[in-house]
């Protein structure tokens, strides 16, 4: 009885790999797509207009100067407390939950000033609850003049603004594309190291039995 003649093994070849697109078509399609959300954004939100009103701290001559610049900083903080915009929502003819959502208040800390602004999708509306909110603010302030000698005025009324202050949807849509590149580039930066991980493993392929005469 002969010997069955010894066989080997021999690998078969890689698998072909499949053809990708270019990474950097990665970008394109963010900007695109971002550019477009943006610009989308931008058309479909409802305008925004903001107005803002200036009251000022005046000492009087029995006061320290100084003082005036302490004190409009506190009457910065209670500009947008629920005694003020109580009183200001009959001039605004809004509610105080409007009030609380719309206007805010903003002090310097080299002029003893208060800026009350107010934003909404109505210009004269805007302008109405800024300078209610500042007429409440000063006369609640010059309720306690004789305590803390210091005068409040307003000293620049809040006018109807002419153009929305919320981003135009050039600009959203530049934002969007801006984004939407950044998102790309870095999708880009993280799939080669996942390709070249997944080459760097050892596959095993399915094994062909040969005989030493080369026969399958």
């Amino acid at each position: 009885m002969t010997d069955a003649p010894h066989r080997r093994v021999r690998p078969a070849g890689p698998p072909a790999r499949v053809k990708r697109l270019p990474l950097w078509l990665l970008i394109v399609a963010g900007v695109l797509l971002g550019g477009a959300a943006g610009g989308a954004y931008g058309v479909l939100k409802t305008p925004q207009y903001s107005a803002t009103s200036y009251v000022i701290a005046v000492p009087d001559e029995k006061s320290d100067p100084s003082a005036a610049l302490g004190f409009a900083q506190a009457y910065g903080r209670v500009a947008t407390q629920i005694a003020v915009l109580g009183d200001a929502q009959k001039q605004a003819g809004v509610p105080v939950k409007k009030l609380q959502s719309s206007v805010k208040a903003e002090t310097s800390p080299d002029a003893p000033m208060v800026a009350v602004s107010a934003t909404s999708a109505k210009p004269r509306e805007a302008a109405a609850m800024a300078n209610a909110v500042a007429r409440a603010l000063t006369a609640d302030a010059n309720n306690t003049q004789a305590s803390t000698r210091v005068k409040l005025l307003q000293f620049s009324r809040a006018m109807k603004p002419t153009a929305p202050s919320s981003a135009s949807p050039r600009v959203t849509a530049l934002v969007g594309a801006s984004a939407g590149g950044l998102l790309g580039g870095l999708v880009m930066l993280v799939r080669p190291r996942r390709e070249r991980t997944e080459s760097n493993a050892t596959v095993p392929g399915p094994a062909v039995a040969v005989d030493l005469q080369g026969n399958v």
